[in-house]
């Protein structure tokens, strides 16, 4: 599997710097948004905007880096159930 990361600009309602379509094999798999200061603690830090299939998650992780989402973004696909 390979994912490709594609920047674009999310209208998610609040300052947020930066944004990437995530895909996987040419499959749109998940929107990572990077926070804002109007974040505080966790400014710099990704978040998991959307994430289609696998990648979904009731409860969406932010991340400390793009890597560390990238690798849970693949362990979440890597998932047979």
């Amino acid at each position: 599997m390979s994912l490709h990361l594609q920047p674009v600009h999310v209208g998610t309602g609040s300052h947020d710097i930066e944004s990437h379509l995530v895909f996987a094999d040419g499959y749109l798999v998940a929107v990572l948004v990077q926070l804002s200061d109007e974040h505080d603690d966790e400014a710099g830090m990704w978040f998991l905007e959307a994430g289609f299939g696998r990648v979904d998650h009731p409860n969406p992780p932010t991340f400390a880096n793009l890597d560390k989402a990238q690798a849970w973004i693949e362990r979440r696909l890597a998932q047979t159930s």
